[in-house]
């Protein structure tokens, strides 16, 4: 996996994630997970097609999600209702569309999926990417807030 492709997640996970929460945000130590993994709770995928394929999955608890739609919406939240799904698809939207902006400019050239929003305990997201490992980003959202993953697995499309 390029860096070229990673960089662009990661730095638009940090100033979306800055922006619309308000708050401190930290960027954790990068590692590696297969493609097959479990996810926090609450997950909002995003697929690539085109020069490049894959995905981006934004992962967290669902007291993370709890958070971050109440500090979106300027309320705060018990349950993850409709408006709060909505708002942690919104957020994948933000940050993808700012990282394909760049990748854009960068001369790479592909389309997105809209988000799909996956809640559950004990889920799995499995990708069929053949040897390719997701590169986790953890981006911490201060003091007691959690944490976001924002898990990139891409390779060049095989032609």
């Amino acid at each position: 996996m390029r860096v070229e492709y990673i960089n662009p997640f990661v730095e638009s996970a940090f100033s979306v994630l800055k922006e619309v929460l308000s708050s401190e945000v930290k960027r954790g130590e990068i590692y590696l997970k297969p493609t097959s993994m479990s996810i926090m709770g609450v997950a909002a995928l995003v697929g690539l097609a085109g020069d490049v394929e894959g995905r981006v999955l934004f992962d967290m608890t669902k007291n993370t999600a709890l958070f971050v739609a109440g500090a979106m919406n300027g309320e705060n939240f018990t349950v993850l209702d409709e408006l709060g799904k909505a708002t942690i698809q919104e957020l994948a939207n933000m940050i993808t569309a700012q990282a394909v902006t760049k990748l854009h400019d960068l001369g790479f050239k592909f389309d997105l999926t809209p988000p799909a929003l996956f809640t559950g305990e004990n889920m799995e997201v499995s990708t069929n990417l053949g040897e390719v490992e997701a590169l986790i980003v953890p981006m911490e959202l201060g003091e007691g807030n959690g944490k976001i993953e924002v898990n990139v697995a891409i390779r060049e499309r095989i032609r």
